[in-house]
């Protein structure tokens, strides 16, 4: 196979591969711009990955609002897409292989590593697969990335012919969700509320109910509640029209769940979370990935022996177990996909996503729409 320009001259490539693609950039907060730009070249031990679907996640979104990191760069990290070149030395995929890709992948020997809090290693905080510029930032909001060595090796799964890219796009999703009920270690047959029934929410109670929990939801948007039905979350609390603490006492003869998750961003619902949780109850914050201060009443945890976790990011230890979830169907997650833009419409699907309507679920890009 020909070399292309946009790779090493060890770098084998499949098709005609241009020098230049369109992507999604961000410049600072509430800053993306569609621009052309060129396709990122690999080295050795790299993969060039053509994007297929890329979902739109909540710490993207959180991340340009905020404006918290260095610009330009561009961000997209739930990607499946076709590998069509590879650099040197590369033997486990080849051209046209359909893969998803991890962003970040942990060294595994570290003092963080050897105690399993992989988020937290040095190298796992290093992005690994990117769309060009100075920062690595996932890169999916793109028609192309590149994927470093690290992430080959241990972070890049082999999609089945069977599966959708769409439904391969929630691997990592799925992985971050199922760290963290491993994380409150669900047991059979308790009660689990889950506050917030958006596509990670959704996610956390259908997992929540496999693990053998009866699981409550709640939602200030009776449209989603609807949609948490299709997936088996048929008991649910209507949180625009009644207090969520004092419904689910009334489910628990008035004892309150034995666990809360919190899948909702911010701070404001952290403290009704930790009431709706029985005395020695277990609450899991999901989404407070923004940093800051909140008003707790520190007697909840040491008088009531109430018990707060947290959980970010995915784990490289369920990654085979992940996928083989994915790839089996058992959640249709492709259907959590309630809108699809293709990447000249990004800037609309990333304004869309920041400014959900009641019915709004999980948003792809898309540069490729077929295949």
């Amino acid at each position: 196979m020909a070399v292309v320009s946009n790779t090493t001259p060890a770098a084998r490539a499949i098709g005609s591969i241009p020098d230049r693609m369109q992507a999604a950039v961000y410049y600072g907060q509430n800053d993306i711009r569609l621009e052309t730009v060129p396709v990122p070249r690999i080295g050795p031990g790299e993969l060039l990955v053509r994007i297929h679907t890329c979902g739109i996640c909540g710490t993207d979104l959180k991340k340009i609002s905020t404006g918290s990191h260095s610009a330009p760069r561009i961000f997209g990290h739930e990607m499946a897409g076709v590998v069509v070149a590879r650099g040197a030395g590369v033997t486990r995929f080849a051209e046209g292989d359909r893969v998803m890709a991890f962003h970040h992948i942990p060294c595994g020997t570290c003092y963080y590593c050897e105690r399993k809090v992989f988020s937290q290693c040095p190298v796992y905080k290093r992005v690994g697969t990117t769309a060009g510029f100075g920062e690595a930032s996932g890169g999916g909001f793109s028609e192309y990335i590149r994927v470093m060595d690290w992430i080959v090796e241990k972070g890049v799964i082999a999609i089945p012919d069977s599966v959708s890219f769409e439904q391969a796009s929630f691997i990592e999703p799925v992985n971050t969700v199922w760290k963290g009920i491993e994380t409150l270690a669900v047991q059979r047959g308790e009660t689990v509320l889950v506050i917030g029934q958006g596509p990670i929410g959704l996610m956390l109670g259908k997992l929540a109910k496999r693990a053998g929990a009866n699981v409550i939801t709640s939602d200030l948007f009776p449209q989603r509640l609807t949609i948490g039905e299709r997936y088996g979350l048929s008991q649910s609390i209507d949180a625009s029209r009644v207090d969520v603490v004092q419904a689910i006492r009334e489910k628990t003869g008035g004892r309150g769940a034995d666990a809360v998750i919190l899948a909702v961003g911010g701070s404001s619902l952290i403290r009704p979370a930790i009431d709706a949780a029985r005395f020695g109850g277990r609450i899991l914050l999901f989404a407070q990935t923004v940093r800051g201060e909140v008003v707790i009443d520190p007697a909840s945890v040491c008088v009531d022996e109430k018990t707060l976790l947290g959980s970010y990011s995915a784990s490289v230890e369920l990654n085979e177990e992940v996928a083989q979830f994915v790839f089996s169907g058992e959640m249709d997650l492709a259907g959590l996909y309630s809108h699809r833009f293709p990447l000249t419409q990004s800037l609309d699907a990333l304004r869309l996503a920041a400014h959900p309507k009641p019915d709004t679920m999980k948003i792809a890009i898309q540069p490729v729409l077929e295949g």
